[in-house]
């Protein structure tokens, strides 16, 4: 990491396109469901009741969109430093659920300036074991000058 003024830092200075920060990976458990649910507010019987999410017609609980985009955004501040992101948007694409094992997928699409500022675009992405993508996203960052 490279220190900015204003002291907040950036990732390596060496960021190049298509480079791909380390990946997060968490398996969702149930316990996950009820913590983010008690923290966030959300309560919808979907996220936590079984018996109610298999009435309406769910195999199960599932979790919570904004979880999974947590999960996201937790890997990319630890690629780029807290305080770097500028823009970071997600679509929820697919549901996720207890048991899968999570993992994240951010690659550098883009450097550029603006104004005084360094910048990375980054795809950001959470998938399943299989693959099959649950969020997709973009984000943007301040990096290093000459990242």
């Amino acid at each position: 990491m490279t220190a900015l003024p204003g002291g907040t830092s950036s990732p390596r200075a060496a960021l190049h396109v298509g480079d791909q920060a380390p990946v997060l990976e968490h398996v969702l458990t149930r316990t996950d469901l009820v913590v983010y649910a008690g923290a966030s507010g959300d309560f919808n019987p979907m996220h936590h009741d079984e018996v109610q999410a298999t009435a309406a017609g769910q195999p199960s609980v599932f979790g919570h969109g904004m979880f999974s985009m947590g999960l996201c955004g937790t890997a990319l501040t630890n690629y780029v430093g807290i305080g770097n992101v500028r823009r970071f948007g997600v679509r929820f694409v697919r549901q996720t659920w207890p048991g899968e094992r999570l993992q994240t997928r951010i690659t550098v699409t883009a450097l550029r300036e603006a104004g005084d500022d360094h910048l990375a675009d980054l795809d950001v992405r959470l998938v399943n074991e299989e693959g099959e993508e649950k969020v997709v996203g973009s984000a943007t960052a301040v990096v290093a000058p000459g990242a």
